[in-house]
């Protein structure tokens, strides 16, 4: 008896600890509604010392992209929500790539046959990298509790936002696709 007690009481602070310390999604933050910095002047520096092989086999270095606005997302083709956000990103890039955007897709644990495949049938125009066994890109921009997690990356290489799941929609019509594109496109204007 005194065992189930024990177990219970370490259940619930582990439940407590993860519900105090695990970042609420989406919450709308002054760079989100226009009305403040872009990033927060004590932004973390991203780490990019990272080498992974695209879909198609090769090397892609993260710090290549230093000096431009750098959305990293962390997907898997199984993830019913990274469906949502990929049609955004998407637009995004084609819409503000030329003005210095660069989307990263990291799929978190699919094998590169599957890859293609996906990104062919969601016409990806951005690098899809493998991200399997590259726990340690994981840790960099963690913790990473659930998919999909969405990171900015000022031009400075600074994090100036961090998302998991999906934001919410704004009325009731909005499409969650046109929500997606909405909530990232006013953060990364900011950052252009």
């Amino acid at each position: 008896m005194r065992v189930r007690w024990i177990i219970a009481a370490v259940g619930a602070l582990g439940l407590a600890l993860v519900t105090v310390f695990v970042p609420k999604p989406w919450s709308r933050t002054a760079s989100t509604t226009g009305s403040g910095p872009a990033c927060p002047a004590d932004a973390k520096e991203a780490n990019l010392d990272f080498t992974l092989k695209d879909m198609h086999g090769r090397d892609v270095r993260l710090s290549d992209y230093k000096g431009k606005v750098i959305l990293l997302d962390f997907w898997a083709t199984w993830c019913g929500p990274c469906k949502y956000e990929i049609p955004a990103f998407v637009e995004l890039q084609e819409q503000y790539g030329a003005q210095g955007l660069q989307v990263l897709g990291v799929s978190v644990d699919d094998t590169v046959d599957k890859l293609g495949p996906f990104a062919e049938q969601f016409k990806m125009n951005y690098p899809v990298l493998q991200g399997l066994g590259h726990d340690d890109l994981q840790e960099a921009y963690g913790p990473i509790w659930g998919i999909p997690v969405s990171v900015l990356i000022s031009r400075g290489g600074r994090i100036c936002g961090k998302h998991t799941g999906l934001p919410a929609r704004e009325s009731g019509s909005e499409s969650l696709e046109r929500a997606v594109k909405d909530a990232f496109e006013a953060e990364i204007r900011a950052l252009l």
